[in-house]
């Protein structure tokens, strides 16, 4: 599959234009070892080193449109991996995008792919507790599963924001009205584990 067909395949979700624009402007080869540069473009997961993936488009797809983005939002990604995330992130929201990698060679590897812009920053870190030092956030994407809804990183987002997170096998959107919290679980997901 190349970026045109995988492009085409996404548009059939009816995923928002931007999130589309997104994937077209963002080279997912340049987040990837160059073994695999070959299938950047099939919807699938890759391995990008440490245990890592890269997760397959269409799951990023699905996370960023729960996310509910909008321009100049501060948003934290928690294992930000090899930064395609980010970079679509940024690309999406022009916000303030951080990320942060436990794992130290991912965390240059995309220091290095995402050199260009700007408003990421990426921190080398366990990302278990958050990232307490830049909150509130708008949002908050966890792209590493964990076993319960963490819940210690809710409490970094602003009275309006948004976490999404893979739990087990499904994702889980939990969205803050000032004080009211509601969570929707969609099912049928795998990620990599969170490592501590």
């Amino acid at each position: 599959m190349n970026k045109q067909q995988l492009l085409q395949t996404l548009k059939t979700h009816d995923f928002p234009r931007k999130i589309l624009e997104a994937f077209k402007k963002v080279p997912r080869e340049k987040f990837i070892e160059e073994k695999y540069k070959p299938y950047a473009y099939e919807d699938i997961p890759l391995p990008i080193g440490g245990g890592a993936t890269i997760s397959q488009p269409y799951t990023i797809a699905f996370m960023l449109n729960l996310l509910e983005l909008k321009e100049g939002q501060k948003i934290l990604e928690i294992g930000s991996g090899s930064g395609y995330v980010l970079a679509l992130l940024a690309e999406i929201t022009k916000g303030k995008i951080f990320g942060v990698e436990i794992i130290k060679d991912l965390t240059e590897k995309s220091r290095h792919a995402l050199k260009n812009y700007k408003n990421i920053k990426v921190i080398n870190k366990s990302g278990k507790n958050g990232l307490s030092e830049y909150e509130p956030y708008d949002r908050i994407l966890v792209s590493a599963t964990t076993q319960s809804a963490p819940n210690s990183i809710i409490s970094q987002l602003n009275s309006t924001g948004i976490l999404v997170a893979p739990v087990k096998n499904s994702i889980i959107k939990i969205k803050k009205t000032n004080t009211k919290i509601t969570t929707q679980e969609f099912q049928g997901f795998v990620f990599v584990p969170m490592q501590d």
